[in-house]
């Protein structure tokens, strides 16, 4: 049981049905940790579902689509020293939210535990595991997992103190490799991240999505972390590297016209990582390069 240590944050927009099932599955955990549920101006009545069917579940209402603002919201009033995001397609398996909460209550240096995700229905390990698994950040003895300089928002829990302390998710990104530039932060202000194999959680990729600005998103705020944190020759390299290795399409293009139209803004904004950071990222540069789950082409 998490014992009063951890709140869970479910972020969901127009999938009535699968927030639903998500919810099912999360309130009847053995873990027993609440649950909030931020209704991102859904229109297809998925807030009313929520309050019909779990009344234990705290439910905040936004007018609009808030993407990952939706958390920030959620972590302003909990209480518990621990939040565990998860999406409305993501499950944490029983156990993994203690197990979780206990790396943290264990190690007061460590920000996040990013859990293995699981793809339903095969239940085949998510294609981004081997870099997690195999990072080559290095990080200090005590750390209990690989050490993370990036983590997976719908499948990590985060000390809620740490997560305020960097400001939570950046209202510039909205949603779509937002993490990355979290991340950094966290890193940037000395903690730790890491992965946890024993942390399972489940991935059942919805299929009411739009692929296609998922897509010119996650390039769009790729684009923006490595301006924003890296210094100029790493950060030049990684859009070289970006932009070689996205479909050259339209799609493609609309992301770019869209990152450049935010440098200024990034400029007045940007924050080198320390230079520990920026060795690390370094590391990370020709796994990701050589990643078949960082490929931009939804």
């Amino acid at each position: 049981m998490t014992s009063g240590r951890v709140t869970v944050v479910i972020i969901t927009w127009n999938r009535k049905a699968e927030v639903l099932r998500t919810l099912e599955h999360m309130t009847t955990l053995p873990d027993r940790a609440p649950v909030v549920v931020v209704d991102n101006g859904s229109t297809d009545h998925t807030a009313d579902a929520v309050i019909a069917r779990f009344g234990q579940v705290t439910l905040l209402r936004s007018e609009r689509n808030l993407g990952a603002l939706g958390r920030n919201l959620a972590v302003r009033d909990i209480d518990t020293p621990y939040v565990a995001f998860c999406d409305d397609d993501t499950r944490w398996q029983p156990g993994a939210l203690t197990r979780a909460a206990s790396l943290l209550d264990a190690h007061p240096g460590l920000a996040s535990v990013t859990g293995r995700i699981l793809v339903a229905p095969a239940m085949v390990e998510d294609p981004l595991t081997p870099e997690l698994r195999n990072s080559p950040v290095p990080g200090p003895a005590w750390l209990p997992g690989p050490a993370l300089l990036g983590v997976l928002a719908g499948a990590s829990m985060f000390r809620v103190a740490a997560f305020r302390e960097v400001g939570g998710f950046s209202p510039r990104l909205w949603l779509g490799g937002e993490e990355e530039l979290l991340a950094l932060d966290l890193a940037a202000r000395g903690w730790w991240m890491c992965w946890a194999p024993d942390v399972v959680v489940e991935h059942a990729p919805s299929v009411c999505r739009d692929p296609r600005r998922r897509r010119q998103l996650g390039i769009r705020n790729t684009l923006w972390t490595a301006w924003l944190r890296r210094p100029l020759p790493s950060a030049l390299r990684r859009t070289g590297t970006l932009l070689r290795s996205v479909p050259p399409d339209w799609a493609s293009m609309v992301a770019l016209v869209e990152a450049l139209a935010g440098l200024a803004w990034v400029l007045r904004e940007r924050r080198v990582v320390p230079p520990e950071v920026e060795r690390g990222l370094r590391l990370l540069e020709e796994p990701q390069r050589l990643s078949q789950a960082r490929r931009y082409v939804g």
